[in-house]
């Protein structure tokens, strides 16, 4: 009795071991191209 105690216990916590969900390889990182600076709009002094 004792033994089955154990063996089922053991079975519940092996099933609960790991990442839940489907496995998956991580994307690699790629490098974002910079954006170009912003250009500042004309003033117009005849306002």
């Amino acid at each position: 009795m004792k033994i089955a105690v154990v063996l089922v216990l053991l079975c519940l916590s092996l099933g609960a071991c790991g990442q839940k969900g489907p496995l998956y390889l991580p994307q690699p990182n790629k490098p974002q191209p910079e954006a170009p600076a912003p250009q500042p709009e004309p003033t117009n002094p005849a306002d």
